[in-house]
């Protein structure tokens, strides 16, 4: 199984929001934990974190075919990219979107997202738990089609 994990605009800085909400969460250690949960079930994760529109989609393309799975966590782009959403119809692979809580999120971009009805699960929360969970979630979408 081969995931593609996307992170959108400003998650390089999530150790600040998580300072804010009194913990210390980084891209590294959210990476870590991801590709630790993905090497027990023998999966393998490519990763790309982008401020950058034309990027996300580019990797989202040139990756479709190799992968199972897509996790997003957009941010602003949940209420208004409307090109990530029609790339992600156009891979047609199981997305998991990720969202943060109110304690990182105070704006909660994935209230009012554009994706959700795309993806097969949406994933709210603090930042460990909530990638943990998109990548079981991933998995046990792929297991039940086999």
């Amino acid at each position: 199984m081969n995931f593609l994990v996307l992170y959108g605009p400003n998650m390089n800085l999530i150790g600040v929001r998580s300072a804010a909400a009194g913990e210390r969460i980084t891209l590294d250690k959210i990476n870590r934990v991801l590709r630790r949960q993905a090497r027990d079930v023998k999966a393998t994760l490519k990763v790309l974190q982008t401020n950058d529109m034309a990027k996300a989609i580019t990797f989202l393309q040139r990756n479709r075919n190799a992968a199972n799975g897509i996790i997003i966590a957009p941010g602003p782009w949940a209420r208004n990219g409307y090109e990530l959403l029609d790339t992600i119809q156009l891979c047609g692979l199981p997305t998991v979107e990720v969202h943060f809580g109110s304690d990182y999120d105070p704006s909660e971009f994935g209230k009012d997202s554009i994706l959700s009805a795309t993806c097969i699960s949406t994933e709210t929360g603090a930042p460990l738990e909530i990638f943990t969970a998109a990548l079981a979630a991933l998995i046990a979408d792929l297991k039940k089609d086999h």
